[in-house]
């Protein structure tokens, strides 16, 4: 797909001399764009739930909530954590991290003790549990708190990798337009490139793609009349 958005891009400036866009710029552009379609994923599904309350929605093939939803799934992951060997803080984990599970996250969904979801708690709510007998986390009902990349699991018996998973929402990951560059300069497409990465975003996100990109050439170039364009276009969309 992004090497569709990036011919009907260039299509679009050159129709009217606007200007040309490198590799390293479409590039640039086209991470900010994924990442603003991506984000606007979760405001979407909290309006079509609240849509689906009001019994404003659809079902079968109108069912806007099933799309988002499947939409936001493709970002879905489950991983171990990385367990955190500092003696100054036992039983504790890594969050998710390019260095720890390979991609960052975006929404920690769930945390699992082997099959037994963890229940996150305030520290000062911890605290208080642990100072009760009835209420004690145990293997049965293990809990957690969340203190920056740290996640530290109660009770502290927990403390061995392959114990904690955690399942999350990531971040897509950086688009690429890779390509080879032809004798006379003019560089041609190329999906066989070790970095090449294309979007992660459905089909039919393409158009809102082409109109997030040819907004953010406008402005590269200094060229309203795209922006205008693009922004007319997306919002007739």
């Amino acid at each position: 797909m992004i090497d569709s958005v990036r011919q009907t891009v260039l299509s679009v400036l050159n129709k009217n001399n606007y200007g040309y866009i490198s590799p390293s710029d479409f590039n640039l552009f086209a991470k900010q764009a994924q990442l603003e379609i991506f984000d606007g994923y979760f405001k979407e599904l909290n309006q079509v739930i609240n849509a689906e309350n009001a019994r404003m929605s659809g079902t079968e093939y109108a069912d806007l909530n099933k799309s988002v939803r499947e939409a936001i799934d493709v970002f879905s992951v489950t991983n171990d954590l990385t367990v955190n060997t500092d003696p100054n803080i036992p039983n504790s984990f890594f969050t998710p991290s390019q260095t720890t599970t390979g991609d960052d996250y975006f929404l920690l969904n769930k945390v699992l003790y082997r099959n037994t979801e963890v229940e996150r708690v305030t520290h000062g709510k911890i605290t208080l549990l642990n100072n009760s007998l009835l209420t004690a986390p145990s293997l049965e009902y293990p809990a957690y708190t969340l203190d920056g990349n740290i996640i530290t699991v109660y009770p502290a018996t927990i403390d061995t990798q392959g114990d904690i998973s955690c399942q999350y929402i990531r971040y897509p990951f950086d688009p690429q337009w890779t390509y080879v560059t032809l004798a006379n300069g003019e560089p041609v497409f190329n999906a066989s490139a070790a970095d090449y990465q294309d979007f992660e975003l459905p089909i039919d996100d393409e158009p809102r793609l082409v109109y997030r990109i040819l907004q953010m050439a406008g402005m590269s170039i200094r060229e309203g009349d795209v922006y205008q364009y693009a922004n007319a276009e997306e919002a007739q969309n």
